[in-house]
């Protein structure tokens, strides 16, 4: 798998582990063992999260798993033709209110996004290919998945073994290559707002 370092830079000193990580979408078609996917769960677990809250809650589907199929049909048609690849399929959802205070949570989406990261970063260190995605029918994992109403469906992910990009049709392939980040000074400022949008 290519390393994002080998065509993007930091402005500031990082580990390599933050410019190397990124998100392909060729996968092999392996399975995943549960005990190997269970590490990326375990790093999510250690995520931060306002007042050790911990809203974030994880649904998967191994490839060769009975539930499968329905969590492969929750995606849009384009993640479909790639995603169908992975070896796991993740969904990740939030709380919205504090299992401590029973008050609303502001930060349940903030803090499930940590714990995305964590598990993202793990993915990439133990040699997979970890991808995000939003494109997918989030109404239908809410009803479907038996989701409570007392949580928030945040986004999907597929895991899996990097495969070949010539799995991929060629506009993606066109696109499977590490993508860069605006600059510093376009995402933060020193005291008042004084950014471009």
């Amino acid at each position: 798998m290519v390393k994002g370092g080998e065509t993007r830079r930091a402005q500031y000193a990082v580990d390599n582990l933050f410019v190397d990580r990124w998100s392909p979408r060729a996968m092999s078609g392996e399975a995943i063992a549960t005990h190997e996917l269970m590490s990326l769960f375990e790093a999510a677990r250690w995520a931060p999260s306002s007042g050790n809250a911990q809203p974030w809650r994880m649904l998967y589907a191994l490839r060769d798993g009975p539930d499968w199929p329905t969590f492969l049909s929750l995606l849009s048609e384009q993640n479909r033709t790639w995603a169908g690849n992975a070896g796991a399929l993740v969904l990740f959802a939030s709380k919205k209110t504090n299992d401590r205070t029973h008050q609303p949570s502001v930060t349940h989406s903030f803090d499930t996004g940590a714990a995305w990261a964590f598990f993202a970063l793990q993915g990439y260190l133990n040699g997979y290919a970890v991808h995000g995605m939003q494109g997918f029918d989030y109404h239908r994992a809410q009803r479907e998945l038996n989701i409570p109403d007392a949580f928030r469906v945040e986004a999907m992910a597929a895991v899996g073994r990097p495969g070949s990009t010539a799995s991929l049709s060629l506009p993606l392939q066109q696109r499977e290559t590490p993508n860069d980040r605006r600059p510093l000074a376009e995402s933060v400022c020193e005291g008042k707002w004084a950014l471009k949008g």
